[in-house]
């Protein structure tokens, strides 16, 4: 017998489940990519998606993953030999760092550690610092997907004017749009990165870079053609919005997902349900941690995602409760991305349960119970009452 026959719960932080509504309709034949009803619905589809970035701004959309997105903001911002300052809170600005690198960017980093935010007297100390105001842009994550830390991006920007620096504001919001309160043009970001395959809820393919009127004005004259994002903002014919042929069924299923987000009540009732699906969670990793080695990674709830949490259980235990509720309960968990400790290398002590995009009560709770199912079947230590606590939360909801 096994129990995971039905249907699988894809709970990675990302790619998110995507709706039926989202793949049927992307399940249809190509459509028309000179005229027609593809153009029309990219023109009225561009506002509805700024909307989601809180933004009055441009976008360029490109055919590609949320690295993809990094390498195009940084390819029309940064110039080989100008400074970027990155701050990391895990793994994701860490990386966006080494693309700038590969571009022969230099870069300046500031590790906050797995555990922490950014700390905005340092970042305002290094602003300080560069009297001659070589740092042109400031890298970070909203959200860093490895560890479930989530930055302050208002008081990186109070750091950034309090410095009197003029460098812009580059924040990846590819774990968060959609699913954390994110203000572009109220909290004064100059550049957004993002992608497909999360909060918008739909499979990977399209990566997105928001943009204000101050990053289009810096841009870098010596972009390459096909990451330039002066023609995919303001495009003369249909392909310049996508430097050619346009992913036409990643653009289907995206106008499915946004409306979706249009019926749910708006982008602010999706953030109220993902902060009440994150206090879910947290119930129950609490209570399980009262009476075994449970630990989120983040402590303080007020700088946790509520997108994505990561999680340590000890020794080989993530790793073994992972291939437990997948093998037997159809819930797949994400793996400890980065994370280790000593004895444990390859992070098999680490997991990380996604809560983004288009998920709901039951399918909180389902996981849940099938975490404490494995919790029992492997003895590993935990503490009672997690599944009331989290119950709990949706009931006060």
């Amino acid at each position: 017998m096994n129990l995971s026959f039905g249907r699988d719960y894809l709970a990675i932080p990302g790619p998110s489940v995507s709706p039926e509504r989202v793949l049927n309709a992307m399940h249809t034949s190509a459509p028309n990519i000179y005229e027609g009803a593809l153009v029309d619905m990219v023109a009225d589809m561009v506002p509805d998606l700024k909307a989601v970035a809180r933004t009055q701004g441009h976008v360029a959309i490109y055919i590609a993953n949320g690295h993809g997105a990094w390498e195009a903001a940084a390819m029309n911002l940064l110039a080989p030999g100008d400074m970027a300052l990155v701050l990391d809170t895990g793994r994701f600005a860490g990386i966006w760092g080494t693309v700038c690198e590969r571009l022969g960017v230099k870069t300046q980093l500031i590790d906050f550690g797995k555990k922490s935010a950014v700390v905005p007297e340092r970042v305002e100390a290094a602003l300080r610092a560069d009297t001659e105001h070589k740092i042109k842009a400031v890298l970070t994550v909203q959200t860093d997907t490895a560890t479930g830390v989530r930055n302050d991006i208002p008081l990186l920007r109070e750091a950034i004017d309090a410095a009197e620096h003029p460098a812009l504001l580059m924040v990846d919001c590819i774990a968060s749009l959609a699913c954390d309160v994110y203000e572009m043009d109220a909290w004064g970001v100059d550049v957004t990165v993002a992608a497909s395959q999360k909060g918008l809820m739909t499979p990977p393919g399209l990566g997105f870079v928001f943009l204000n009127d101050k990053a289009r004005a810096a841009q870098n004259p010596n972009v390459s053609y096909y990451w330039d994002w002066a023609p995919r903002i303001e495009p003369e014919r249909f392909y310049q919005f996508f430097g050619g042929t346009a992913p036409t069924h990643h653009l289907l299923g995206l106008r499915a997902a946004l409306d979706l987000i249009a019926e749910e009540g708006g982008i602010e009732a999706v953030w109220k349900r993902h902060a009440v699906l994150a206090r879910t969670a947290w119930a129950a990793f609490e209570a399980w941690g009262q009476g075994g080695p449970m630990e989120i990674n983040v402590a303080d709830p007020a700088i946790r995602s509520h997108a994505v949490t990561a999680l340590s259980l000890g020794a080989h235990d993530g790793s073994r409760l992972r291939r437990w509720v997948q093998d037997n309960g159809g819930v797949t968990l994400g793996i400890g991305l980065g994370m280790s400790a000593p004895g444990d290398p390859n992070g098999d002590g680490f997991f990380r349960l996604g809560h983004m995009g288009h998920i709901n009560a039951h399918m909180m709770l389902g996981a849940l119970g099938v975490i404490e199912s494995g919790l029992k079947a492997l003895s590993i230590p935990h503490g009672d009452g997690a599944l009331s606590a989290a119950a709990q939360v949706i009931a006060e909801a």
